[in-house]
């Protein structure tokens, strides 16, 4: 009984709590919701990777390679990248990226909200009660924006480790030397991957907005939501990274002369990797990510969340 009276009156708050956005939620249209989700997902991608991006070249460029990973190689890599080529070039490859990421986080981000409503656990009680279809949305969102932006995913990688001039450059000639499919390669692991990341990162992020609601009666804001979603960013990234490895050797590996790749299918990818590199090499590289991957997703769902509330609020403001 005394669990039961404790939990009435913080039911009262989370829903006191939530009931600001909720109600800006239907009073705004689908075709409103569905347009500020896509511009504050938009701006929290593109400002989150740009943070990260020499982070994220220096990783792929282990990644690829059978060169050892440590944070001293990482650090040489870096210094000496800048030092050969200028600091510039530590944002290489990131015009690619953000080709990719402002679609691809506007698509995530607005199709994990919908992924909630189709799922039924938009709201706080719905999804405490079914944390199954609360993870599950998560990894549908994420399957839903790398298959729209899968190739833009390969050109970036490609750009990262390789002097292509621009975007189209990348596609040109891989289009041409290599063929149409070649813009798909990894894909199957980049799914298999996503859907744990995907599925861990919102559902972890979710879950933690609604415990720290439930503990102190009030939603997270600002910083606490770069902390909520930097732990939530540091387990999926743990949770997906061994494909994320099978991913880029498949994704930057250059066809041979007789036609074949070095990394034909997932499986051929992880024998090579584990003959050359042993289980440690499907975690090469995992330590940085826990640096950037934390940094990256807790700016991204801060700058979210907090976009979203003010794009929300100027459009009630304009309807009104």
């Amino acid at each position: 009984m005394a669990v039961g009276e404790a939990r009435v009156p913080l039911l009262r708050e989370e829903r006191h709590a939530h009931h600001g956005e909720a109600v800006k939620s239907k009073q705004l249209s689908g075709g409103a919701l569905v347009v500020t989700s896509l511009l504050s997902g938009a701006a929290a991608g593109a400002l989150a990777k740009t943070a990260i991006a020499p982070l994220d070249r220096t990783k792929i460029t282990f990644q690829i390679s059978e060169t050892p990973y440590s944070w001293r190689a990482a650090v040489r890599f870096i210094a000496h990248s800048a030092r050969t080529e200028g600091m510039v070039a530590l944002w290489r490859g990131n015009s690619a990226t953000m080709a990719r990421i402002i679609p691809y986080a506007a698509i995530q981000f607005t199709a994990h909200e919908q992924w909630k409503r189709v799922l039924a656990v938009d709201t706080p009680q719905t999804a405490q009660e079914a944390p199954l279809r609360l993870l599950l949305a998560g990894s549908l969102a994420g399957v839903t924006s790398q298959s729209a932006t899968y190739p833009l995913d390969l050109a970036r990688a490609r750009m990262a480790v390789a002097d292509y001039r621009s975007l189209r450059a990348v596609f040109t000639r891989v289009l041409r030397e290599e063929g149409f499919v070649t813009l798909y390669r990894g894909y199957p692991a980049t799914v298999l991957g996503v859907i744990p990341y995907a599925g861990v990162s919102f559902f972890t992020y979710d879950s933690l907005k609604h415990w720290y609601l439930e503990y102190t009666g009030a939603s997270p804001r600002g910083m606490t939501n770069v902390v909520l979603g930097g732990a939530a960013g540091a387990l999926a990234q743990s949770a997906s990274y061994p494909l994320d490895i099978v991913r880029r050797r498949m994704q930057t590996a250059r066809r041979r002369p007789d036609q074949t790749y070095p990394y034909p299918t997932i499986a051929d990818t992880l024998r090579t990797v584990y003959r050359a590199e042993g289980w440690r090499g499907f975690f090469k590289g995992l330590s940085m990510n826990w640096v950037k991957g934390p940094i990256a997703v807790g700016i991204s769902f801060a700058t979210y969340d907090a976009i979203k509330t003010a794009l929300r609020d100027i459009s009630l403001t304009l309807t009104t």
